[in-house]
């Protein structure tokens, strides 16, 4: 493998956490924001684990949530590289509640784009992704759409500014 060159594998991170009270908001649920934060620490080290070097947030693109979580719960958070360009990588990162017999439920799935920084924080180029399988040739394509779309949403802002 080239020494600039890095499979998805080497990047996947996984989180555990047990819901507790104070991660609960009056509806008796996950609170949103609190999940966002586990999932932007998620992608964060997916990133540093990629470029080998500091990396920031720049975009949280899309984050569905579709399915409660509730106190007790067992939550499993896995990010992966799904694209990456010169300094920046999306990471998609899902959510799971996992049940005490083992089984999964996906409940929520967030896409972060994040940029490798150099030590005066400007962005520097970070190692190729080497796709080893169907599924991450399919999350390439996929996320080179969302790049596009993206590209398009900045613009339509830029305009309206």
């Amino acid at each position: 493998m080239h020494a600039m060159e890095k499979t998805v594998k080497d990047s996947y991170t996984e989180q555990v956490q047990i819901l507790t009270q104070a991660n609960i908001n009056g509806y008796n649920r996950l609170f949103g924001g609190q999940l966002m934060e586990w999932i932007d620490v998620v992608a964060a080290v997916v990133a540093r684990r990629h470029a080998g070097h500091n990396v920031t947030t720049a975009v949280v693109d899309t984050l569905t949530f579709q399915a409660p979580a509730h106190p007790n719960d067992t939550l499993l958070l896995c990010g992966n590289l799904t694209h990456v360009g010169r300094s920046s990588m999306e990471v998609c990162v899902r959510t799971y509640v996992e049940n005490l017999d083992g089984s999964r439920k996906l409940i929520n799935t967030a896409y972060l784009v994040m940029v490798a920084l150099d030590e005066q924080e400007h962005p520097i180029a970070v190692p190729r992704l080497r796709l080893e399988t169907l599924e991450e040739q399919a999350a390439w394509q996929a996320a080179e759409t969302r790049f596009q779309l993206r590209k398009q949403r900045m613009k339509q802002v830029e305009n309206h500014a």
